[in-house]
């Protein structure tokens, strides 16, 4: 567990990591989340205003969650204690909860409780904190990548304020990066060394917006280049992009393949198929699969969005699709990426069409809401004995004993006759299937949209 009290003032270890040294002292320092900590903005009349409450910090790792913590916790010189909730448990909790109440009677200090993700915490240990806070006996800041209105009750949500965090845009990440490389104190200005600009923008991009991957890139290379010795002459004065790429080998992709990362690209993969944009899906497509989404999970989505998107206006589209999912799993990546590609491009290019699902989904309103319809008489069953004497089947008129295969009659239940759940759209080939059923429903005197 790691449980400590905050002191602003101490210093950090010289060994610690870059992203640790260089964390903001104060709002000044701060970088990023301007809708938070601009000028008038919420979060920063909160801290400057001292409204001291409980708080949820939700965003992406290294986006400020865990710095603003501490900046608020110093600006207010209230106790800082942190808990990781990966190895906290309720007894750790209760012990923070007995101190809190004898700093606050004691010296009238009050306790700020940082969990960093706190989402890990089960309903139990959640549920342990909502007396303190309820009391204000300690205030709870939790920090979590995990979306909150799924990972933490709605409880102890309800009496914490929410803001969210965003990535870091590129511009930001370089000033972040360029302080880091001018910082003699805790930086790399020591070294001193420059970055080319095409170099920087090369960090500030395979970051995707988390300041901790790209101060970790950014020592690794000027330390990586310099070797033991800080003063050594074989540092050159300005790294080049040549550099930092031998230097770092291969990107770490920010995917989760349990969270939010996990569900958003996956959105948005099949937003862009919806969309008819296969470029997009294709990117997409690719994000899972450098990142190591389970190739079966995409298979499955493209079957879905075959029937639910596509439709009878390519029929042919769910087949690819199916056909797709079984090629995975028959032959596994890397080779499974090409039919996971060729389907991905096959739906995302099709004419689309939503009318069969939307048909099922009124017919499924119609079943819950209405009261339950019996069987027409002929249409029941006529198999087994005696079901003629019960009047089954009378009156049935086979279709394939009339012209063209199709004769007037009436399929649904009494009361419902002229009833239409489906509504073909004039997309690809249900075009013609809305041309054909217009037909027949012209024959049976029920033509209407």
């Amino acid at each position: 567990m790691d449980l400590f009290s905050f002191n602003q003032e101490e210093s950090v270890k010289k060994d610690s990591p870059l992203a640790r040294r260089m964390t903001p002292r104060s709002l000044d320092e701060f970088v990023g989340q301007a809708h938070l900590v601009g000028e008038n903005k919420p979060l920063r009349r909160i801290i400057e205003e001292d409204l001291l409450s409980s708080l949820i910090f939700y965003g992406p790792p290294g986006t400020g969650k865990t710095a603003l913590a501490r900046i608020i916790a110093a600006t207010t010189r209230a106790q800082f204690v942190r808990v990781n909730a990966v190895t906290a448990g309720v007894k750790d909790l209760r012990s923070v909860m007995e101190d809190a109440v004898k700093l606050k009677g004691g010296w009238g200090r009050r306790t700020i409780l940082f969990i960093d993700e706190i989402h890990r915490f089960n309903k139990a240990q959640q549920d342990a904190l909502l007396p303190a806070v309820e009391e204000g006996l300690v205030y709870l800041i939790g920090a979590t990548t995990e979306n909150p209105f799924f990972s933490i009750n709605p409880p102890l949500l309800s009496r914490s304020l929410l803001f969210t965090f965003e990535s870091l845009s590129p511009e930001e990440i370089k000033e972040i990066l360029s302080r880091a490389l001018n910082d003699e104190e805790r930086g790399l200005g020591k070294y001193k060394v420059k970055l080319e600009e095409e170099a920087l923008e090369y960090l500030a991009q395979i970051s995707e917006g988390d300041a901790r991957i790209a101060l970790n890139a950014l020592d690794l290379t000027v330390t990586g280049l310099s070797g033991a010795d800080e003063s050594s002459s074989s540092l050159p004065g300005t790294v080049t992009l040549k550099q930092v790429r031998e230097t770092i080998c291969r990107r770490s992709l920010k995917y989760d393949p349990a969270g939010d990362y996990h569900y958003d690209i996956i959105s948005a993969f099949i937003k862009s198929v919806r969309g008819s944009d296969p470029d997009a899906a294709l990117y997409w497509l690719a994000r899972m699969l450098e990142a190591g989404e389970d190739p079966l999970f995409i298979a499955r989505r493209l079957v879905i969005s075959a029937s639910e998107d596509v439709g009878n206006a390519d029929p042919q589209a769910l087949c690819l699709a199916v056909a797709a999912a079984q090629a995975v799993l028959q032959i596994g990546l890397p080779e499974g990426r090409i039919p996971l590609a060729q389907a991905t491009a096959y739906l995302a290019s099709a004419p689309k069409s939503n009318a069969a699902y939307l048909a099922l989904e009124e017919a499924i309103s119609e079943v819950r809401n209405a009261t339950t319809k019996k069987v027409p008489p002929h249409l029941r069953d006529a198999s087994y004995k005696g079901a003629s004497k019960m009047g089954h089947c009378k009156g049935y008129l086979y279709p394939h004993d009339f012209p063209g295969h199709f004769v007037s009659q009436n399929y649904l239940p009494g009361g419902m006759e002229g009833k239409h759940f489906y509504h073909p759209s004039e997309q690809g080939l249900e075009k013609e299937i809305k041309q054909r059923l217009s037909f027949w429903r012209s024959l049976k005197g029920q033509e209407r949209e």
